[in-house]
């Protein structure tokens, strides 16, 4: 054998195995393949079968036709219930979800009226509600236009808390609307003006407080008397007193309390006038403007309310005391002096921890409000009003007046500001369409909330309590609509 036939003879025998492989794994290929085929062949054939027999039951069996049977049977053939689509307004589709409407604040407490949303009582409490903690500040803000009903509202709150012991202070009345209804709960309203023998010290010790020992009732005294004149000064001056006026004045304070027992302001001013140890003349010169503004309280256009020992006694038990400053309603400078006095001189029972809890009435909040000193004392009230059990009450005829309240930015708006911010209860009876913006931004109403205070009746209103809202229409018995009426003179 050649050498070319070995080698061609030892390649076949190494191709061969190669092909004898490729053709059994094709072969193994194809069978299963048509195995898979068979599998699917009969698995068709099996639902075809299937499906030919459920065309043939269904063939099998009778149905109503589609738009049901003819003649007397047709009420009785089941179709298909269309409902067209409707719209309405939510007053309608109330009836169809009845549980929208508010729950309420309870059964606790006062009785104010009718919530016109759910139909049920409307109660409110500041009290209950702090108790319970849907509150965490008792204070509330009233604004309402002349006539809507804010007068009635605060007065039938604070009477008919009075059956569950609670007491009303009212530190200025300038229209007189509450004497009235002191002396018919059994209190008592002091009337100031001019032409009357009533007076008013405010250099008075005042009430003292329970739990307090000689010294600090002494030391109480001093400061309120000194923070007083202060406050007096200032609202005169209208504006803040230097250092120097300062020393004078307490110089002369402490110089009229040492030789006399019951002090008065015609002595603070000869002592501020002409001081009685002062050899080099200083101090008569550094209170010499602070001594001819309070000459005013004594013997100029002020004078006869505040220059002799007071007359009323101030009773923290009554039920309720006012302050009744009509007379003087002519005399803006006046009006604040009398409030800042009436202030200090209920300001010992309202910081009695053993007082119970009051009503703190400030009836035309404009007014008091352009005063700086009122205002820092409403503030220091209405910021210790829970730790005292007091709930204040602010009332306005629009939000808008707090605008008036010092400049823009100012310490005197911030301090206006932060009446409101703590006061979580905001009554707002019927607004003007101009006064929308602003109240709206104030109180963070929606445009819902918005839209209805123009159209609230009298003696409806919006009670925004924290971030919860009701409509409610203030309800008064016949009793209370004559004792509370403030339009007999117009009729």
């Amino acid at each position: 054998m050649t050498r070319t036939e070995r080698e061609t003879l030892h390649t076949s025998v190494l191709v061969a195995p190669a092909a004898e492989r490729r053709r059994l794994r094709k072969q193994r290929r194809q069978a299963a393949a048509k195995l898979q085929a068979n599998r699917r062949q009969r698995e068709m054939a099996t639902a075809k079968a299937k499906a030919e027999a459920e065309r043939a039951e269904r063939r099998a069996q009778q149905y109503l036709p589609r738009a049901g049977e003819a003649g007397p049977a047709a009420l009785r053939s089941p179709g298909r219930f269309r409902v067209p689509r409707h719209q309405d307004t939510s007053a309608t589709l109330g009836a169809q979800y009845p549980f929208l409407a508010e729950g309420g604040l309870g059964a606790a407490g006062v009785f104010v009226g009718q919530d016109l949303y759910s139909g049920g009582s409307f109660v409110y409490d500041p009290w209950v509600l702090y108790q319970r903690g849907v509150i965490t500040a008792p204070n509330l803000v009233i604004a309402g236009i002349v006539g809507s009903g804010k007068s009635s509202l605060i007065k039938s709150l604070y009477t008919r808390s009075l059956p569950f012991g609670r007491r009303v202070y009212v530190p200025g009345d300038p229209k007189g609307e509450h004497t009235a209804v002191a002396e018919a709960v059994g209190g008592r309203a002091i009337v100031l003006g001019h032409g009357l023998r009533t007076r008013l010290n405010p250099l008075d010790e005042g009430y003292r407080p329970s739990g307090l020992s000689d010294a600090e009732w002494a030391s109480m005294v001093a400061s309120r008397r000194r923070d007083l004149i202060g406050a007096l000064t200032e609202t005169v001056l209208t504006r803040p007193m230097s250092p120097l006026e300062h020393t004078a004045i307490d110089t002369a304070l402490s110089a009229t309390v040492r030789e006399n027992t019951v002090p008065i302001l015609p002595m603070i001013v000869d002592h501020l006038l002409n001081p009685s140890d002062d050899p080099d003349g200083r101090l008569a010169e550094d209170g010499r403007m602070v001594g001819h503004a309070l000459r005013r309280l004594v013997g100029g256009d002020l004078s006869g309310l505040f220059d002799g020992p007071s007359t009323e006694q101030f009773d923290p038990t009554l039920p309720m005391v006012s302050l009744d400053l009509s007379r003087v309603t002519e005399n803006s400078t006046l009006i604040s002096v009398l409030m800042t006095c009436s202030s200090a001189w209920m300001e010992a029972a309202l910081l009695d921890p053993a007082g119970g809890q009051r009503w703190c009435i400030y009836d035309e909040a404009w007014r008091l409000m352009s005063q700086p000193a009122l205002l820092k004392r409403m503030d220091a009230h209405w910021r210790l009003a829970r730790a005292y059990g007091i709930s204040n009450a602010l009332i306005f005829h629009k939000l808008s007046d707090m605008e008036n309240v010092g400049d823009e930015g100012s310490a005197m708006r911030a301090l206006a500001n932060s009446l409101l911010a703590n006061a979580e209860t905001r009554i707002i009876l019927r607004q003007e369409s101009d006064q929308l913006g602003t109240t709206a931004k104030s109180l963070g109403l929606t445009s819902t909330e918005r839209s209805l205070l123009p159209t609230l009746g009298t003696g409806q209103a919006l009670w925004r309590i924290k971030e919860r809202a009701f409509v409610v229409q203030h309800q008064l018995h016949p009793a209370e609509l004559e004792l509370f009426d403030t339009t007999a003179r117009m009729g």
